[in-house]
């Protein structure tokens, strides 16, 4: 405790997922936002204590006097222990301490100054840009946050005068950096605990950093070892140029979820917290302790509560499930999102849009998106076309449509400080901007010049953005036209560390240091309230539709009511995220290098978002800045069309890359790889129905899938796709083989593409061998497993949907049989939410010689499509059938034709409906 009249509480709440609060708050209020958390989430069970010679607990605490500590339990596998003197918080799943609050006593909380003790700081002031620059003319700032002067010179990294001399002799605890002053008006505010996981050997999330999967240590261990990093892992919203690889920097975005894994006998052990405080924080990572399975952190934000979730199961997967139920999953993409995105900082005009889309057609290439980068508007106003090289937009939209596809346009989220803007004259008018501390209007500096931003804490402004996106409004955009977040940390050039002042204030009066991370998620989640309200009014302008849409994916609490059945769902991209990001769209890993190390450093990058609940994530593909080789290019594009998010991108300085621009025989090999990306998107789909379903990840980390294989552990080169396909990407120069480990007990693996068994995973696991010229990336299907797909070749998703499917299905060895899932909808509008009838949810199993279609046990969904199955191809299988018979519910036998060659059963043309029940039997 602090003063008698400031004292921390402490309050324990189990939930009924499983997950449990810790809190510890003081008595003066601090802000916490609070439209962040799903009500879902927080519903509680009751806390039971529990008695010495109680079954339930654990032997460990036996050696702790009984009343020194407060034993509570809310089912059978887990005990918290609350120790009293040192104050320590220790988390069992059965005889398993799997986590640890504040077992090395570094917990802290700098406690608020009262209004009684505050001094008056407004005379503590940055410098001004006559002392910093020196009276030099600024005719501009980059992205690097340093200035260009009139002159033609550029001011230099810490050339900015000392300010020591403004704050000498004032009683405060301001601080400087590069010109810049914090006042920090309340004084210090920071909090911070210890928290360890005895049973693990493994720490992972905290994204997004440049490091590997298996979070390395920040601080030295018990043996003399030093860290390997020498800084925390940094989480605060920055736009970074010319990031680092294997650092803890920050970055655009972030997660304070850190996750643990150990396995122990055998067993595997996962557990987790989620750090619910949005302010900058600071881990460290450690393995200071005698036992290798004895993972530490160190958790210090700058301000806000000490406020955690504990997560513990037997397998990762529990972990999701119980983070979901608070932050939200995925958002089921539209199919189309899912294909591949066309991008470049910049298309020059309308032609240069149609050329491109014309190649593709005329290569028969795939591709479903093109994207405008800032140059299509009229001087970085958003929202405004301009006019010399785009004059007709929504003719060049419908072309674009007419082909199936769809256009993406950026809206960063500074607002050029323009009264002829329509945009800026309303937000001024009605007083929707961040303020400066004395209340002002924020004024930095970003791509339009002097720009200010909106607040997007505020409901009321998020409300007024979502109705820009209306076609009456922002005119020149049709229902094809989608929308990409980017700079939105966000980015302010001439501001500390590129960013905004942290005295700056949302419309509330609470300082920007408390929601900064925030930011960039609220603006992604009011411009896809936006594209959903824009599909309502073309529809029904008067209907109830936006918020019983915004309730039914968990974007609000109100009751859901029922919607219309057609409106588009949301795409939008977003560079900055904080947790809760998921359910508002995808993200990508922002300004990356054409270079073999960035190719390499962007799965673990991905993995770790995917493990944070973020599964719609990608990287530049042949990355943002540079100019790729032939051979890198061709490697990142495989890479890319194994990503969840699929996006081709460039910075204006570098050369053309189109998929064409190489030449052959990489335009073949290109091709190939866009064409195995669209054979697939049955199964994408699929899996991100079970990511919004269910909370797993789409991209998922080898100890996901195999939590008692502690061979893969730290494995972060090689991946899954769902359940069913291992990915290996190539990511280094010249390579023609690469190594491929099969977990432990995983059976046999097939070559996705020639089906032939690569090889298997043994008791122990085994690493293979395996060829990987420039036209392949290693990708293997998982015995067991069923694969839909569908193979005729066409250019866009759209024109994909009435295609038939092909089931590739797997055998296990041992048990001769295979499962698998195919999901079903529009895959375009949000009818799916609400109406049964809308979706369904195909389980496909192959057991005792018969393939089964009926719906999943757990779904109520019954829509129906005229999609056939074509082809039915297994492998694997240990007989050769004489017949193959198909029954339907409302038909009688039919015998199918089949053929047997390399080991492969194929059978042709099945033409049973995928959306019905049907058996079909090998005798």
């Amino acid at each position: 405790t602090g003063e008698s009249t400031n004292q921390l509480k402490l309050s324990i709440v189990a939930s009924l997922t499983g997950a449990i609060r810790v809190r510890i708050v003081e008595n003066l209020p601090r802000w916490q936002p609070d439209d962040i958390l799903l009500s879902d989430g927080l519903i509680s069970q009751p806390l039971s204590t529990i008695s010495t010679g109680d079954s339930r607990l654990p032997i460990a605490l036996s050696k702790y006097s009984s009343n020194s500590y407060l034993a509570l339990s809310a089912n059978d596998d887990i005990v918290l222990a609350v120790h009293f003197s040192p104050l320590k918080i220790e988390l069992y799943r059965g005889q398993y301490l799997v986590i640890s609050i504040n077992d090395r006593s570094l917990i802290h909380y700098e406690q608020q100054l009262s209004d009684s003790q505050l001094v008056d700081r407004n005379d503590i002031l940055s410098l001004s840009d006559e002392e910093r620059h020196g009276g030099k003319e600024i005719v501009d700032f980059g992205e690097d946050g340093l200035a260009t002067y009139a002159d033609g010179t550029k001011e230099e990294r810490g050339s900015s005068l000392d300010i020591g001399r403004q704050l000498s002799g004032i009683n405060s605890y301001a601080e400087s950096f590069q010109g810049h002053t914090d006042a920090m008006t309340r004084g210090p505010l920071s909090v911070g605990v210890d928290i360890s996981f005895p049973s693990s050997s493994h720490v992972y999330g905290l994204p997004e950093h440049t490091s590997p999967l298996s979070l390395p240590t920040t601080i030295g261990s018990t043996v003399g070892k030093e860290g390997v990093y020498r800084e925390p892992f940094r989480l605060y919203n920055l736009d970074v140029f010319d990031y680092e690889l294997n650092e803890p920097m920050a970055l655009y975005g972030n997660v304070p979820l850190l996750l643990a894994h150990g396995v122990i006998d055998g067993t595997s052990v996962s557990s987790g917290i989620f750090w619910f405080n949005p302010s900058e924080t600071f881990v460290d990572i450690s393995d200071n302790h005698p036992s290798e399975k004895f993972k530490q952190s160190h958790w210090i934000s700058e301000s806000g509560q000490i406020d955690l979730f504990l997560f513990s199961g037997n397998s990762p997967n529990g972990i999701f499930k119980q983070y979901a139920a608070l932050t939200g999953t995925q958002q089921l993409p539209p199919l189309f999102a899912l294909g591949y995105h066309q991008c470049r900082w910049n298309y020059r005009d309308e032609r240069d849009v149609a050329t491109v889309d014309k190649t593709f057609e005329e290569l028969d290439y795939p591709f479903d998106v093109i994207w405008l980068d800032i140059e299509h508007t009229d001087g970085k106003r958003y929202f405004t076309w301009d006019k010399n090289v785009f004059p007709n937009p929504i003719e060049m939209q419908r072309n674009i449509s007419s082909h199936g596809r769809k256009m993406v346009t950026i809206v960063d989220p500074h607002v050029k400080r323009d009264s002829n803007y329509y945009v800026h004259r309303i937000a001024t008018e009605k007083g929707l901007y961040i303020k400066n501390k004395d209340g002002s209007d924020f004024n930095g500096w970003c791509w339009p010049g002097d720009s200010s931003y909106l607040d997007f804490t505020d409901a009321s402004v998020r409300a007024w953005w979502a109705e820009q996106f209306e076609t009456n409004n922002y005119q020149g955009s049709t229902e094809d036209l989608f929308i990409w977040n980017d700079m939105n940390e966000p980015s302010v050039f001439n501001g500390p560390e590129v960013s905004m002042t942290k005295e700056a204030k949302n419309r509330l009066g609470i300082e920007h240091r408390e929601w900064h991370n925030l930011l960039g998620m609220y603006m992604q989640r009011a411009t896809g309230e936006g594209i959903v309200r824009r599909g309502t009014k073309l529809r029904e302008p008067d209907s109830s539709y936006l918020t019983s849409y915004l309730n039914a994916i968990g974007w609000q609490k109100e009751k859901q009511v029922d919607i219309p059945k057609n409106i588009p769902r949301s795409f939008v991209l977003s560079r900055a995220f904080w947790a809760g990001s998921q359910r508002f769209g995808a993200i990508w890993t922002g300004d990356n290098k054409a270079e073999w190390g960035h190719l390499a450093i962007s799965t673990p990058m991905l993995l770790s978002l995917n493990l944070a609940g973020i599964s719609f994530s990608g990287a530049d593909v042949g990355g943002f800045m540079g100019d790729p080789s032939a051979e890198l290019f061709t490697r990142w594009y495989a890479a890319g069309a194994f990503n969840s998010f699929f996006r081709g991108h460039a910075h204006h300085d570098t050369k053309r890359r189109e998929p064409w621009v190489y030449g052959e025989p990489y335009t073949i090999y290109l091709r190939s790889f866009a064409m195995l990306r669209y054979t697939l998107l049955p199964y994408w789909y699929s899996t991100f129905y079970l990511a919004y379903k269910l909370g797993t990840p789409v991209m998922r980390a080898m100890f996901v899938e195999f939590p008692n294989d502690a061979n893969v552990l730290s494995m972060d080169d090689q991946y899954l796709v769902g359940d069913s396909l291992l990915v290996k990407p190539v990511t280094e120069a010249g390579a023609t083989q690469t190594k491929v480990y099969l977990p432990a007990g995983s059976g046999v693996w097939y070559d996705l593409l020639t089906l032939s068994a690569v090889g298997e995973g043994t008791k122990n696991g085994a690493e293979i061998v395996v060829d990987a010229p420039l036209d392949k990336i290693p990708v293997f299907i998982r015995s067991g497993k069923i694969l839909p797909r569908k193979l005729r070749l066409r250019r866009s998703s759209k024109l994909m949907f009435y295609d038939p499917y092909t089931l590739f299905i797997a055998l296990d060895q041992n048990t001769q049989s295979a499962s698998g899932l195919l999901y079903l909808d529009d895959e375009y509008s949000t009818a799916y939410l609400t109406d049964p009838l809308q979706y369904a949810v195909r389980s496909l199993v192959y057991s005792n010689g018969a393939l089964v279609n009926a719906n999943a046990n757990d779904s109520v969904g019954s829509y129906k499509n005229s999609n056939l199955v074509e082809r039915i191809v297994i492998v694997g299988s240990s007989f050769i059938p004489k017949r193959v018979i198909v029954r339907q519910s409302n038909n009688e036998d039919r015998e199918l034709v089949f053929n047997y060659h390399n080991n492969v059963i194929t059978v042709k043309k099945p033409d049973v409906n995928v959306s019905e029940d049907w058996l079909i039997v090998f005798e």
